[in-house]
């Protein structure tokens, strides 16, 4: 038995697709997942076709690595990203949908054009490249899909009402999909991610009395840095995980059980 766990965790020969893995948690569970021995192939809506960091960081770990950029924001887009990955040669065997975006602003002054961009980018796009990906792995009877959640999958927030709707979306979405799709052999779950120190919290923390008042909040005392979330998501994309389904794990500090 203690032999099986590292084999269950080991991802060698399969091909990992990341979306929003130019930096923060994306960045780091495509090395994650390279670490692990899985290839990756990195999106992002500004994604470098050459030179960038997840390249270095996943061909340092020996693995091969595929750069390409979509607009989530755009359909065809994701339509054109879902075709390109089916002519990559090899069938993907795990999705973690990260890509995402956020606009911050009271809801009475929340516009529309906020509102349809984060919808499109943090739900929209997630369904229709899950979609497509995902009808391939149910033909081989396998595939892991990984979502990024939010705390606001589970809370309402302040002044992110498109942020909040789309991801409880995103939680509605993951348990959707596994109801359908547990029994063809496809695990699809969500993490859920607390309170992070990347660009899309920068707003917050520069604000001392929120930041102040965040921080007092999480029982780990400190927010998350994104390298806190590469085992969960070995985890997931794993056949250490093959029973679970529909999950939304947290990794949050504590802050959900508070």
């Amino acid at each position: 038995m203690t032999n099986a766990f590292p084999r269950a965790f080991d991802l060698t020969g399969q091909l990992a697709v990341v979306t929003g893995a130019r930096r923060g948690i994306g960045l780091a569970i495509a090395e994650a997942l390279a670490s692990a021995g899985a290839d990756i192939v990195a999106v992002s809506a500004h994604q470098e076709a050459s030179g960038s960091e997840v390249e270095a960081r996943v061909t340092a770990l020996g693995r091969n690595c595929t750069t390409l950029s979509a607009d989530f924001a755009d359909r065809a887009a994701v339509t054109n990203l879902a075709a390109a990955l089916g002519d990559l040669g090899r069938e993907v065997d795990i999705l973690v949908n990260n890509a995402g975006t956020i606009a911050r602003a009271p809801a009475a002054e929340h516009s529309d054009a906020d509102w349809d961009r984060v919808i499109a980018v943090d739900l929209s796009s997630q369904f229709t490249l899950t979609r497509e990906v995902g009808r391939r792995m149910l033909e081989r009877g396998r595939g892991k899909i990984v979502f990024t959640a939010s705390l606001l999958s589970v809370q309402g927030g302040i002044n992110v009402p498109g942020y909040a709707a789309a991801k409880s979306g995103i939680a509605g979405l993951t348990r959707a999909l596994a109801n359908e799709w547990a029994k063809h052999g496809v695990n699809v779950n969500a993490i859920v991610p607390g309170y992070v120190e990347t660009d899309n919290t920068r707003a917050l923390r520069e604000d001392p009395a929120r930041f102040a008042s965040i921080l007092d909040r999480i029982p780990a005392g400190r927010w998350a840095q994104p390298e806190d979330f590469a085992g969960v998501a070995v985890f997931l994309a794993s056949s250490a995980s093959d029973y679970v389904h529909g999950a939304l794990i947290p990794v949050d500090g504590g802050w959900l059980g508070r």
